[in-house]
């Protein structure tokens, strides 16, 4: 049965949704069966992964508010190995539209269910911030990724999305664990971002990836051309580090 996890951090600008399409990818580029779900209504999840999200016929959106099933919004083998639920704009009205619903926080997690076992890894990109589709995530996933950037106010807000991984813990998906942190954007020539990794260790009891991903121009561009970062120019620094979170989460998986 399919591991998910869900790429979180109410913190905009870093790294969040550029760590879920390279480690889908990577994942795939190792063999893995990968489901790449956006839940983020400004679908750069969906487009970063070559998917024209104004152009397909059902969304996650159509999903969500029960006009499509999930089989309907999937959209099969976008790179060898990973098929990606997609996302636009549209999602952005479906909190309103879950006003009322019963179970509302379950929506996703009841669809995915019906297609979990046709995957090894189900990776959920969240949107930057604590609503509802985050919970819709969160109780859908088995842990919880944390991207941080490498400055200055990297911990700023990281206490309140740890509350909330625990509140959705404890009254929504007891099996949610904190899947732990990697840090992003990493500067080797500023003292700064030296000084970020080490402070985060201190005061984090949390998992820390060993993989820091640099910042990188490659990995900026790769987006613009609809491409993960492994196919876009697989020899960049940036490509190999994504190649190498990809080994330690599934090592990690392994041990557990």
């Amino acid at each position: 049965m399919g591991r998910i996890i869900a790429v979180a951090n109410q913190k905009g600008g870093v790294g969040k949704t550029t760590t879920a399409i390279n480690l889908s990818s990577c994942l795939a580029a190792k063999g893995q069966k990968v489901l790449a779900i956006d839940m983020d209504p400004q679908g750069n999840m969906t487009s970063g992964l070559g998917v024209e999200k104004d152009q397909v016929e059902n969304t996650v959106y159509d999903l969500i508010i029960g006009k499509a099933g999930i089989e309907e919004v999937l959209c099969k083998e976008v790179i060898e190995n990973l098929d990606v639920l997609p996302t636009n704009i549209d999602l952005s009205a479906a909190e309103i539209e879950m006003i009322g619903v019963e179970n509302k926080e379950y929506i996703l997690r009841d669809e995915v269910a019906k297609i979990r076992e046709n995957y090894d890894y189900v990776i959920i990109d969240c949107p930057p911030s604590l609503n509802m589709l985050t919970i819709n995530a969160m109780t859908t996933a088995d842990s919880v990724l944390v991207p941080i950037q490498c400055e200055y106010y990297a911990l700023e807000g990281l206490s309140q999305l740890i509350h909330t991984i625990e509140l959705v813990q404890e009254r929504l998906n007891e099996n949610l664990k904190m899947e732990g942190v990697v840090f992003t954007m990493y500067d080797a020539r500023t003292n700064l971002s030296l000084q970020v990794v080490e402070n985060v260790k201190d005061n984090l009891e949390q998992t820390i990836y060993k993989t820091i991903i640099p910042r990188n121009i490659r990995l900026a561009e790769a987006p613009s051309y609809g491409m993960p970062i492994n196919l876009y120019d697989p020899k960049s620094t940036g490509a190999e580090s994504y190649m190498l979170l990809a080994d330690e989460v599934i090592h990690k998986g392994e041990e557990e």
